[in-house]
């Protein structure tokens, strides 16, 4: 289980492990995110990209080594973009809502100051995206975009030091993509908020990283874009001739792989 006693915002691991029976996804990773730092995480499927948010999560338990984490009420999380049927009753405040709800045990009514409270910070929250006339809209007829606008403001309504994305900007459009992104690092600047960002494509939030953490079949390589996203190091990691060229402040990645970002 992630221990409990970093400085708010800081993660870090040390010596982590994480294996299924003879698999091992990754070991000896020794990670440092300092408070308000923005991480990408990288590398094709399968290779514990998502693992590794559910290990910061408290949901899986490393095999090997230590995680520490902010306390659970401080990390929020903003989910893989999936539409939502039209049939869902839900409007948008109340899948907000639920970002507070969720930490609460039990039927006991809230009080007439805590329901205050609770609609100020879902208010609050919406204001984060620009989403506040997504308040009453039902969730099953909001675009890709709205919806995870929403789902970041539902992640931001407990006010977390710690944001865990795990590629929210999948099937988005390049422009809601640029959009969401863009929320994200606004939360980042105001609040100092820790990012912890798994994505398949690095191109929409390479003005924001400050580290990336590439993963590949059990290797791994931590560092700035710079020094990770070239020719030498992803040759490396994927033990194939893999081309990294940067055209107009994007990378583009070619060569004999599978899920390399690009």
């Amino acid at each position: 289980m992630p221990l409990i006693g970093q400085p708010a915002g800081a993660v870090s691991l040390r010596g982590a492990r994480l294996a299924f029976g003879d698999r091992v996804l990754w070991d000896h990773l020794d990670l440092s995110v300092s408070p308000g730092e923005f991480v990408a995480v990288l590398g094709p499927n399968g290779t514990g990209k998502t693992s590794l948010l559910k290990v910061l999560l408290g949901q899986l338990a490393l095999t090997a080594g230590e995680a520490f984490v902010p306390g659970s009420g401080h990390i929020g999380y903003v989910p893989q973009h999936r539409p939502i049927d039209r049939e869902v009753l839900l409007r948008g405040r109340d899948l907000v809502q639920l970002g507070i709800d969720g930490r609460r045990w039990g039927v006991m009514p809230l009080r007439s100051a805590d329901r205050t409270l609770r609609s100020e910070a879902v208010q609050r929250a919406l204001q984060w995206v620009n989403g506040e006339r997504l308040a009453d809209v039902p969730v099953g007829v909001m675009s890709g975009g709205e919806l995870q606008r929403v789902r970041i403001a539902q992640a931001l309504a407990s006010d977390p030091t710690l944001l865990l994305c795990d590629e929210p900007l999948l099937t988005l459009d390049p422009a809601n993509a640029k959009l969401v992104a863009a929320l994200i690092e606004r939360r980042r600047q105001e609040a100092a908020t820790t990012v912890i960002f798994v994505t398949h494509e690095v191109n929409p939030i390479l003005p924001y990283i400050d580290r990336v953490l590439y993963l590949v079949d059990g290797r791994f390589r931590i560092g700035t874009v710079e020094q990770v996203m070239n020719t030498a190091t992803l040759s490396m990691l994927y033990q194939a001739d893999i081309q990294v060229v940067k055209v107009n402040d994007r990378y583009v990645v070619v060569g004999d792989h599978d899920g390399c970002t690009r």
